[in-house]
């Protein structure tokens, strides 16, 4: 299945405060774009409903060719979603880094051993196998963030969505991700005040105005 999102004015409105207005956006198969604008403007929001984590207040939602008009309607495409979170620690379920990143292909089904080869090949790829018996709360913040990672891209989805990656992240661990992300061949959606960084990875790079997505 080929990757799609399609927004068709798509709005977001918590009480009075509307956050998303009028979003229009289409992201083709294993591209990879950036979506700026100033805090408060509705970034994560956008992830979020994106993700199947909250409702649309109006407009309209396709993922993978199938239109989203509840999280019910997400079910069958959860999978194939891989969301990075801004705080590392939100990310964990397990306290030790080769158990965390397991986590989910374990609750999936598959076997300790698979989940735990597939996990170990994950880390290595991501220059951090040396970690997998550490405890993830220990460890430096460019640490849990490659570890993170490493959970998310172990089930393999077909579109990720990163949400500040460089957050607690100094230069070099920077320069690292940029590395590993400019090799990953997946749609991907980038929400990043750091724009030196982006221009590194993505194709194109979006602003939330008040009037809807706006290509810069």
């Amino acid at each position: 299945m080929s990757c799609s999102v399609t927004l068709k004015n798509l709005s977001y409105q918590n009480g009075g405060n509307i956050l998303c207005r009028n979003i229009d956006l289409n992201i083709t198969h294993k591209e990879k774009i950036a979506i700026i604008g100033p805090n408060g403007c509705g970034k994560t929001t956008l992830l979020n409903i994106i993700a199947g984590l909250q409702d649309k207040s109006s407009g309209t939602l396709e993922i993978f060719h199938n239109e989203i008009k509840s999280q019910d309607d997400y079910g069958p495409f959860r999978d194939m979603v891989g969301y990075l979170f801004q705080n590392s620690d939100n990310q964990f379920l397990s306290p030790v880094v080769i158990d965390d990143v397991a986590f989910s292909l374990l609750s999936s089904g598959i076997s300790r051993d698979e989940a735990l080869l597939k996990s170990r090949m994950i880390l290595k790829d991501l220059g951090i196998l040396h970690l997998e018996n550490k405890i993830v709360y220990n460890l430096s913040g460019g640490e849990k963030k490659l570890v993170a990672l490493a959970g998310v891209l172990v089930t393999e989805p077909k579109l990720m969505l990163l949400d500040e990656p460089t957050s607690g992240l100094d230069y070099k661990m920077q320069i690292r991700l940029v590395e590993i992300l400019k090799d990953i061949d997946k749609s991907i959606i980038i929400v990043s005040h750091q724009k030196e960084f982006i221009d590194s990875i993505v194709d194109k790079i979006y602003e939330i105005t008040p009037d809807g997505l706006v290509l810069v």
